[in-house]
């Protein structure tokens, strides 16, 4: 299908099919916030919240009961009360060009008051592959996402900046594949941005010099709270990739009894996001074993709304 038709269709819809869901009694328990950035006093919100489709990986895949549709992604982060999704590629591998079930995506969505944030892109190639012409592929391969995600009302796909070679070798490798990417997207107006996902992407300094190397102002970063290797202060790596980031990913594990993240201090990490000026929205990404993916998910989204109250009133 030509990009051109494609895109003409993003105002296209198609009749949802109810399904039930494995989070509906909770989520009729949960109470969603009131439109827009403001709470009960009317004071906006110093950030907004929306759900990484991740935290639901295991339910979507049948490994946590009942199973989840990805159709149904949207009606579900909306029944714990959060109206901002960010979709991961994998759920929906096939479907990039399917122009009938990205439009039943997007009217879930709609029919949902929920926004959709960006797209997760994993196995699409290596943006930075030294090899000219599998890197030229892995560019290409992504397109198909840019397309999906302006479709669907996202402001960006999240990409990986994977190399191989020398340190400054794989800046100018990942770079190359970034730009072109990235020039590809400005047409559509969307971001490309990457996340601190394994290799050298999960360091910071290396991560900040491919951005500046890029060079284009619809890339830069998607911050995630974990990612990082043992020996790196994961607050100054956040803290660094900070400035250029379009997104940030709220990873989460385990609780205590107050409510506090175990291996992560939220209110320090989001103290550095909110210092940077960042008003976008903070996604949560459940990672936690403990817990079910749910129970994760409500729990982080509490956290970070106490934290949010915090900040509103100082």
């Amino acid at each position: 299908m030509k990009r051109r038709t494609f895109l003409a269709l993003g105002t296209g819809t198609v009749g949802g099919l109810c399904i039930q869901s494995p989070a509906l009694v909770l989520g009729r328990q949960a109470k969603a916030k009131k439109k827009g950035q403001k709470d009960k006093s009317g004071k906006k919100r110093p950030f907004k919240i929306s759900l990484a489709q991740w935290s639901w990986h295991k339910t979507l895949r049948g490994q946590q009961e009942p199973k989840m549709d990805n159709l149904d992604f949207a009606k579900e982060a909306k029944a714990l009360g959060i109206k901002a999704v960010e979709y991961v590629n994998q759920f929906f591998k096939d479907k990039a060009g399917d122009e009938k079930y990205l439009a039943e995506m997007k009217k879930r969505a709609a029919d949902n008051g929920v926004k959709s944030v960006l797209i997760m892109c994993d196995g699409e190639g290596n943006l930075g592959d030294p090899d000219a012409k599998r890197r030229a592929q892995a560019v290409e391969n992504h397109h198909k996402w840019v397309d999906a995600a302006k479709f669907l009302g996202c402001h960006s796909i999240r990409v990986n900046a994977s190399s191989r070679g020398s340190y400054d070798e794989q800046i100018k490798l990942a770079a190359d594949g970034l730009r072109r990417l990235s020039e590809y997207a400005a047409g559509s107006k969307l971001g490309v941005i990457v996340e601190n996902h394994g290799g050298l992407s999960s360091n910071g300094k290396w991560l900040t010099s491919v951005i500046r190397e890029v060079d284009l102002p619809n890339c830069g970063t998607l911050p995630d709270f974990g990612n990082f290797p043992p020996e790196t202060d994961n607050y100054d790596a956040v803290e660094m990739l900070m400035p250029y980031a379009k997104a940030v990913s709220a990873k989460s594990y385990d609780f205590d009894e107050e409510g506090n993240e175990t291996k992560i201090d939220y209110y320090r990490m989001m103290k550095i996001v909110l210092a940077a000026g960042y008003k976008g929205f903070v996604g949560i990404e459940y990672e936690g074993s403990r817990l079910s993916e749910t129970d994760g998910i409500v729990a982080t989204k509490k956290l970070l709304d106490k934290i949010c109250k915090q900040h509103m009133k100082a």
